[in-house]
């Protein structure tokens, strides 16, 4: 198995493979350690595929993984993990926008310990109004809003330990946001500055509407750092200011109608009636929305048994060691189906009686 794997997202990149290729090879070679290159081929239209298939062919080193259409960055990237094998994985664009070079700084500081290592593009080379503005703008916010202290969120330039970046799932653009689903997990995280370059060859596939879907995806990622494991105290806390807000002005109402008992409360206070209401009806709404989104969450839980918690390490001083995984798993089934077969045969006489002549006989004839 390869000490690194180095895993870049291909889309139509013809022009950029065989020298990001070539500056991959030197750098990991003087490195000195194994490593493999997972080259994703998300869908492109070019002579992307081919090229991949050329280099493959005369570096075993190289593992190529072609996806049937274009299902973007995020899906690529997790393609890539899927299929690396390497004890630490390194992530970066092919557009040659990120220096191989800077692969070293990376290494050395997850040899220091640290879980994910993010690049920070310190001194940008893009347009200043159309990337630059938004982008130091959505990294403030993903920022605060995550409590991860980074300044690059969205540069693909990163580094990470196998075990942390397997417990990740990623999906539609969530892997932007990959130190602060990280840092949900425990995992430490570090920031180095790297080399921003202009792009050389091929048309950037990156555009100011990605800016604003990055906003609604923060939304996604604060819910979900705070609330996954606990919707109800999400909804329920809207649920219970609404329904005490709508309670309130019942209890106003009718105080009103019983002091005055000719007054028309429709006619008079209307809105409020109406108000209240709504009120008690959405937090009753609210509330079991939250009580279905606990159900969910016991079901995967239970279903799916998945843990609610993240090991770093452990340790014993004797020779104590913890059944595996697959074994425990063995040893339920097993059980179960004992237990069926028990409650089953407790119902056929045939099989009580002889079971139970036998036992007295064996009992009768001890000594």
């Amino acid at each position: 198995m390869a000490k690194y794997s180095i895993v870049v997202p291909l889309h139509n990149e013809e022009e950029n493979l065989t020298v990001l290729y070539a500056r991959l090879k030197q750098v990991m070679e003087q490195v000195g350690d194994s490593f493999e290159m997972v080259l994703v081929d998300d869908g492109s239209k070019d002579h992307t595929y081919k090229l991949l298939e050329e280099i493959a062919a005369v570096d075993s080193r190289v593992l190529v993984v072609k996806l049937r259409r274009n299902f973007g960055q995020t899906s690529a990237l997790a393609a890539g993990f899927d299929h690396a094998s390497g004890e630490f994985i390194l992530a970066m664009d092919g557009d040659l926008q990120h220096d191989p070079n800077d692969i070293p700084a990376f290494i050395e500081r997850l040899n220091e310990g640290y879980d994910v290592v993010s690049g920070w593009r310190k001194d940008r080379v893009d347009n200043f109004v159309m990337r630059r503005i938004p982008s130091r703008c959505a990294n403030w916010l993903m920022a605060k809003l995550s409590g991860v202290n980074i300044h690059d969120f969205g540069t693909t330039f990163k580094a990470y330990r196998r075990e942390v970046i397997h417990h990740i799932p990623l999906y539609g653009e969530m892997h932007r946001f990959i130190p602060a689903l990280a840092s949900w997990y425990g995992a430490s995280i570090s920031e180095i500055p790297i080399r921003n370059i202009n792009r050389e060859w091929g048309k950037s596939h990156y555009g100011i509407g990605r800016t604003f879907r990055v906003f609604l995806d923060l939304l996604t990622i604060r819910f979900l750092l705070r609330y996954m494991s606990s919707p109800l105290q999400f909804f329920g806390r809207f649920g219970m200011l609404g329904i005490m807000g709508g309670i309130f002005m019942a209890v106003l109402l009718a105080g009103m109608k019983i002091v005055n008992p000719q007054m028309d409360l429709m006619r008079h206070h209307g809105p409020m009636f109406v108000i209240g209401s709504v009120l008690i009806v959405s937090g009753i709404q609210m509330l079991a929305i939250g009580l279905l989104g606990e159900l969910q969450v016991r079901h995967y839980y239970t279903s799916q048994h998945p843990a609610s918690y993240a090991i770093d390490r452990s340790c014993s001083s004797g020779s104590r060691r913890r059944a595996e995984p697959d074994v425990r798993e063995q040893g339920r089934r097993l059980l179960a189906a004992l237990r069926l077969a028990t409650s089953s045969n407790a119902e056929d006489s045939s099989f009580v009686q002889p079971y139970a002549s036998n036992s007295s006989s064996s009992v009768d004839n001890r000594p």
